[in-house]
């Protein structure tokens, strides 16, 4: 067997576990994070910055100032441009965060493609809060 034959599985079950969740985390859960990060995606690709600060998590808010937020966003998604797609790249649950308190997190990421940056990485890290709703606790593009 070749090298490169050999290594074609490999590749794939690398690309299979990429979007395999841990034993330990709840299915239900994760699907839930991935929906609170696709529904506060959409309001910031449609530039509503102040309302994506109001449905961020309590620890998002503790960091990022109300009044900043929609400009600080705004400074690196204008440039961007529209969103023209975005797929799932990988989720993976966990309990720590580097920066923050224990607890559950579910970092996603994103292949986005914008008009004026056709390949970048959107990393959206929700959070589930103490009344059991997951909501947004970090954003970043690469």
């Amino acid at each position: 067997m070749n090298k490169i034959a050999g290594l074609i599985p490999v590749a794939c079950l690398l690309i299979v576990l990429s979007h395999a969740v841990p034993a330990n985390a709840d299915e239900g859960a994760v699907k839930k994070a991935v929906e609170a990060a696709d529904n506060w995606l959409s309001l910031v690709d449609s530039d509503k910055y102040s309302e994506s600060w109001e449905a961020a998590a309590a620890f998002f808010k503790g960091a990022v100032k109300k009044e900043k937020w929609p400009q600080s966003l705004a400074s690196v998604r204008r440039p961007l441009g529209k969103v023209i797609s975005r797929r799932l790249k990988s989720r993976q649950y966990t309990t720590s965060m580097a920066g923050a308190a224990d607890g559950e997190y579910v970092v996603i990421q994103y292949e986005t493609s914008f008009e004026n940056k056709k390949a970048a990485v959107e990393t959206v890290t929700p959070m589930r809060e103490k009344d059991g709703s997951w909501k947004v606790s970090g954003y970043y593009i690469r």
